[in-house]
């Protein structure tokens, strides 16, 4: 990218403003452990939870803060009958693995941040970097 990632950022951020616009982040990869472990997402799950986001089912949802990433995590979702899958660690056979996992992948996004973007970036979007 020509430009720094905070450039980016500042403007969609005035885009979304702009235009009223949500976004959301769906998980249509790899949930519940490891390769070997965990399986693809559910495709009816994914289908779901993007009419919910599509058809504004979302938008009030109560969420809660993945305590890894920075990210709002919906409690509900219309149409799935078991939201816990929502949660990434929720599907998760071993808790402690997961904690694991997301503490790494989360401190080498934090660490390639830092060495990539440090100083020369606002603090206010440096500061949602996973793993700060």
């Amino acid at each position: 990218m020509p430009l720094l990632p905070d450039v980016y950022a500042r403007m969609l951020g005035e885009k979304m403003d702009r235009h009223g616009s949500r976004v959301f982040l769906i998980n249509t990869g790899w949930s519940g452990g490891p390769y070997g472990v965990g399986r693809r997402m559910d495709i009816n799950l994914t289908r779901r939870m993007v009419a919910a986001a599509l058809e504004g089912s979302l938008d009030e949802a109560e969420c809660d803060p993945d305590p890894f990433f920075k990210v709002l995590v919906p409690r509900m979702c219309p149409g799935i009958e078991d939201c816990s899958v929502l949660q990434p660690f929720n599907t998760w056979a071993d808790k402690d693995a997961y904690r694991e996992k997301a503490s790494k992948l989360a401190a080498e996004f934090a660490a390639f941040f830092a060495k990539s973007y440090q100083g020369k970036i606002g603090d206010d979007v440096a500061a949602e970097c996973p793993g700060r």
